[in-house]
């Protein structure tokens, strides 16, 4: 059944709200789902330890239920790059753990399963290995964030290229409206992005499956209800 792996342009380009809503819209289809982050930075602590808050997004929008730990087995507590916050505390994370980890989550066979990445495309796991060959051990379709701000055109250019460059298939993109300094109010401004979201659909290698609109603030479940609502689901059966 339909697995993909979600990453982004960047840091903050909006992946988890984009994978939440997706969640969301294969849960308002009676979907089954699973959304995973195999590694987290910048976490809390709580009374049953560290906790990210991406990852407990990613949990409210898995039916069946699932263990934090199943979703996210490596967290960490630093707001940093995750191999220099595994680093910090004497962890190693190891593309063999994560596919040991990942392998009987896929069997599980749900009808969409998310694994969200963390940053971009080529963030390192350790001084070897990065993420994205979690991805790669695996052939899963890559879904792209695109934050939609000023270089987010060559940024997602070059993200595709990686992608395809690893013999992998990029499924869809969606773009994210992240930037509060932006304001398409004016009538230049909206011309603009509009050419901007045109050039995407134009040069990047696949649908583009919604755009995100900059939402009110809310609690993560309202939010991806919000965004589920712009967002459509790729090549689910």
């Amino acid at each position: 059944m339909p697995a993909y792996f979600v990453t982004g342009t960047d840091t903050d380009a909006g992946k988890t709200l984009a994978a939440t809503g997706l969640l969301a819209r294969a849960r308002r289809a009676g979907l089954t789902t699973l959304g995973l982050k195999p590694v987290a930075s910048g976490s809390e602590a709580t009374p049953e330890g560290l906790r990210n808050a991406d990852a407990l997004a990613l949990q409210d929008q898995s039916r069946p239920a699932a263990a934090y730990a199943t979703v996210n087995p490596y967290t960490f507590a630093p707001a940093i790059a995750p191999h220099l916050a595994a680093r910090r505390t004497g962890v190693e994370v190891r593309l063999a753990d994560l596919n040991d980890w990942l392998r009987p989550l896929l069997a599980l066979e749900r009808d969409l399963t998310l694994v969200e990445g963390a940053g971009g495309w080529r963030v390192p796991l350790n001084a070897r290995e990065d993420l994205a060959g979690l991805a790669a051990a695996h052939a899963l379709p890559v879904i792209l964030v695109v934050g939609l701000r000023l270089g987010c055109i060559s940024q997602a250019r070059l993200t595709c290229d990686a992608i395809a460059a690893d013999g992998l298939r990029l499924a869809g993109w969606i773009g994210s409206l992240v930037e509060p300094g932006l304001s398409f109010d004016a009538a230049a401004d909206d011309a603009l992005y509009r050419d901007n979201l045109a050039t995407l659909a134009s040069t990047l290698p696949a649908p583009c499956l919604g755009v995100i609109p900059r939402l009110p603030a809310g609690t993560p479940l309202a939010m991806a209800d919000s965004a589920a609502s712009c967002l459509e689901l790729p090549d689910v059966h």
